[in-house]
């Protein structure tokens, strides 16, 4: 079969190549001029810093398959990344853990100590939490929770956290040791030459033909057998039940002599400092030394028609719409959804390859029994 791939990031390039292991043709469309989507990263001219364009992507997971799979097609270096916050003028560590806790608090806890006087700060009248805020009041605490959460919360995601669900929090841990390292994972680390370099590779297949800028329009879907749909959910069915709503990203660069932040990430919580984040990131390749500094500022607004939509906002008026999305998208025939924005989820890159190769794996099985191939095959619902 002759298959056509709509984006280059992860998803498409991961089916795209174990599709053409599999002894198909494929063609992969990407509107960018590069491949690797927002985890494309390259050299500084200036510099020399490898530069996360599109902001930090750190590789992080359990998974033994997608560890696996991903070394084979580059060098990981291990990098345990670990996040400040700057918060009324001051610097503390996150994710929350034990020193937050004295610093904020101004005490000297022991575990133990800790989890019981977080225990009385938490509110223990929320048996259910109905939304972010909730989950924060019902897991650490007011001083905690307006100390960290509720001024991010609001720049990121532009809403109050009461109408956020609550389990974008869950995601978040609360520590009672002095462990500082943003993940927990068993497998962390950072490509030596860069996620661009990854996806190169992976794409680097006879079978396979990667088109740089060039978005995969309406006309192509009829030159391919099937097609791989990596790009917006609503765009396939041009919009027909509406848009659905994303956050974009502004990004500003800093350059300076010597260092600027000391550390890879530095988060903003106050209200009064319109943007979230700053990456220093020669810090994401501490292997490297560096005279000069690259940083990128990070601002969050909501995504407009022709901005690069990272992150779903999935509010109750984007589920009704969803859901109709979905179900047109289980009816489809002759395209496969894949991917965060094919399906409309937040993904970790590790779900991401996890998900990519389970869906080669459909498709695949699909051909060898002569049925249809899968529209989505992923559980996507309640996601």
């Amino acid at each position: 079969m002759r298959f056509g791939v709509a984006g280059a990031g992860f998803s498409g390039a991961v089916i795209a190549r174990e599709l053409a292991d599999a002894g198909h043709e494929v063609t992969v469309l990407e509107c960018r001029d590069h491949v690797a989507g927002n985890c494309h990263t390259e050299r500084d001219p200036q510099t020399q810093v490898l530069v996360h364009r599109y902001g930090p992507h750190i590789f992080h997971t359990g998974n033994e398959r997608v560890w696996s799979y991903i070394n084979r097609f580059g060098v990981l270096l291990p990098y345990y990344h670990r996040v400040r916050t700057t918060v009324g003028g001051r610097v503390y560590l996150l994710p929350v853990n034990l020193l937050t806790i004295n610093q904020l608090f101004q005490t000297a806890l022991n575990p133990d100590q800790a989890r019981a006087f977080i225990a009385e700060q938490a509110d223990s009248s929320i048996e259910v939490p109905r939304n972010f805020e909730e989950q924060a009041l019902k897991l650490m605490g007011r001083r905690l929770y307006e100390a960290f959460f509720l001024g991010y919360t609001r720049k990121q995601w532009g809403l109050e956290p009461n109408e956020i669900p609550a389990s974008v929090l869950r995601r978040l841990p609360l520590r009672f040791t002095y462990e500082d390292s943003y993940f927990s994972h068993p497998h962390q680390g950072m490509p030596r030459d860069g996620y661009t370099a990854i996806v190169s590779a992976i794409l680097d297949h006879p079978l396979i033909e990667v088109r740089l800028s060039t978005p995969y329009a309406a006309a192509d879907r009829d030159a391919f057998d099937h097609s791989i749909w990596t790009g917006p959910l609503d765009d396939w069915f041009e919009h027909r039940y509406g848009r659905l709503g994303y956050r974009t990203l502004d990004f500003e660069e800093i350059r300076a002599t010597g260092d600027f932040l000391g550390c890879a990430v530095m988060n903003y919580g106050d209200l009064d400092v319109p943007y979230t984040r700053i990456t220093e990131h020669k810090y994401l390749a501490p292997w490297e030394e560096h005279t000069d500094t690259v940083c990128i500022r990070e601002t969050s607004r909501l995504a407009g028609e022709g901005d690069i939509p990272y992150y779903p906002i999935r509010l109750a008026a984007d589920q009704r719409t969803l859901r109709r999305y979905l179900d047109a998208a289980r009816s489809a025939s002759g395209v496969t959804f894949a991917g965060r924005l094919g399906t409309y989820r937040y993904l970790d890159m590790d779900v991401t390859i996890a998900e990519a190769l389970a869906t080669a794996d459909r498709i695949l099985a699909g051909i060898d029994s002569g049925g249809r191939i899968p529209s989505l095959c992923v559980d996507v619902d309640g996601a």
